[in-house]
């Protein structure tokens, strides 16, 4: 649909009062275009891997200073399930609903501006946050392997954006591709590790830390039940960020039948290494010896005795594999606000593109934020703060997939979730559950995110909903859904 440049700004619409939709000129939208038809079902398969793969690598170990493995393991199954049961939803909303937006796009439809603007935020959080952790993993590999004889984190932290978002800006081809190489040698080094660690394995190396006088610990359970809860944001990284793949509908080929198919089997790689790597590195060197670990797969190795040269090699594999989620989020956050710009919810500025379809500021401004954030140097403070957007992200999402099948059963759905709003309804249920976990771990990291949460739909309440673009994808869903319903 093309804007009328004459037009004036439209009054608020009757179905979301006091939220208003302006017309724009026809270069608008010309001047805030991605580079369509670039992605294939592999490709975003690929971006799914990449975007969780340094999940397998650190972070994920802490859960076992919150639960212990007993805790840690069913707190991973419980989050596998929700992820699981998310993908299916989101992959029948990516091809029912496919724009640059994602969740922002599928809350949008179904919980109007209000919700599609708490959804994006929250997504926009967690993908702007996360990259300051993975940041400051990647220092930490540095170090150990004392490349360049740093010894100073910040250095490392911003070469690495710098560098990173220099490829984005090239254009989402050769990013797409360069993600691909490195997350193959990302899983390669997994691959080692398990070849080292498997021979290496001992049960009772996963049940050594000393039980607690909390309700119900036990050697399986050292920090008793509520550890499982505590460990909740920690099995998490085993798949943050697998939802990022819908974020490049825009850019994908036949995105109705690349989109499922490419989700669902990243998901499908990802549950297979959560599991392995849960196994056996802990059961290499103890979970006590790894539940503080930076560098978890090397620590195990080196711990059971591995040689050196094989340490070397996981160990540098691992950098690539935290470059690799560092790289794919960086895509994800552009993506997400380039959309919520070029819909008036953020700054139209923000999603203006160069000359290779890459938008500039949207790559810019959120990753000057997470720089400043990696400056901290607390990676698993950064990692409990992404969880929250995520997770209030997830609850808003599946609320919307539920909706969306009970009001508009009759929209084009080219992929249906198996088991239907049954199954996004047990994705609802354990997100909330991880939300609340959040605050359980680190309730300051949780209120610090809350707060700019808040901040974000503050600005939204004062200012950005009185300048919407009604010419933006997601706005124009809206006025056809509106339109249809009118006809009836």
């Amino acid at each position: 649909m093309t804007a009328d440049p004459t037009a004036r700004p439209t009054p608020p619409r009757s179905a979301h009062a006091g939220v208003e939709a302006e017309r724009v000129d026809t270069g608008y939208l010309e001047r805030r275009r991605l580079r369509s038809g670039t992605a294939g079902w592999l490709l975003l398969a690929g971006l799914g891997v990449s975007a969780v793969i340094s999940g397998d690598y650190a972070g994920w170990n802490f859960g076992l200073a919150e639960g212990g493995f007993g805790g840690l393991l069913i707190a991973t199954v419980l989050m596998a399930v929700m992820y699981t049961a998310m993908v299916f939803g989101l992959a029948e909303l990516g091809s029912a609903l496919p724009t640059a937006g994602g969740g922002y796009t599928f809350a949008r439809r179904a919980l109007g501006p209000w919700g599609g603007y708490a959804t994006g935020v929250a997504v926009l959080i967690e993908y702007a946050i996360a990259p300051a952790a993975i940041a400051t993993f990647i220092g930490a590999y540095v170090e150990s392997l004392g490349l360049f004889g740093i010894t100073d984190g910040w250095w490392v932290y911003l070469v690495v954006y710098a560098l990173f978002i220099g490829i984005h800006l090239m254009g989402v081809g050769e990013a797409l591709k360069a993600m691909f190489a490195v997350t193959v040698v990302a899983l390669a080094g997994l691959v080692v590790f398990l070849v080292g660690a498997v021979p290496r394995f001992e049960a009772g190396n996963l049940l050594d830390i000393a039980p607690t006088d909390a309700a119900g610990a036990s050697a399986f359970l050292p920090y008793g039940l509520i550890g499982v809860w505590a460990a909740f944001p920690f099995a998490i990284w085993f798949f943050l960020a697998v939802e990022s793949v819908p974020l490049a509908a825009e850019e994908a080929r036949d995105p109705a039948r690349s989109m499922p198919r490419g989700i669902v089997a990243a998901m499908g790689v990802l549950v297979v290494l959560a599991v392995l790597m849960l196994v056996f590195t802990p059961g290499a060197a103890g979970s006590s010896a790894i539940a503080g670990s930076g560098n978890p797969p090397v620590d195990a190795l080196a711990g059971a005795g591995a040689p050196d040269a094989l340490t070397r090699v996981v160990n540098y594999a691992g950098l690539f594999g935290l470059v690799a989620s560092f790289f794919s989020i960086i895509y994800a956050y552009s993506r997400q606000t380039f959309a919520l710009s070029r819909a008036g919810y953020l700054p139209r500025a923000l999603s203006v593109t160069n000359g290779r379809k890459a938008p500039v500021l949207a790559l810019l401004v959120p990753g000057a934020i997470g720089f400043v954030l990696s400056l901290t140097g607390q990676g698993a403070m950064l990692l409990n703060m992404a969880v929250f957007g995520a997770t209030v992200s997830y609850v808003l999402m599946m609320v919307s997939h539920i909706v969306l099948r009970r009001r508009e059963p009759d929209l084009p759905r080219p992929y249906r979730t198996p088991g239907g709003t049954a199954t996004t309804g047990v994705a609802l249920v354990l997100a909330a559950a991880a939300v609340v976990a959040t605050f359980l771990v680190d309730v300051t990291a949780a209120l610090w995110t809350l707060a700019a949460y808040a901040a974000f739909l503050a600005y939204f309440a004062l200012y950005s909903r009185h300048h919407l673009v009604a010419s933006a994808p997601e706005e124009e869903f809206e006025l056809l859904a509106d339109a249809e319903e009118d006809v009836r």
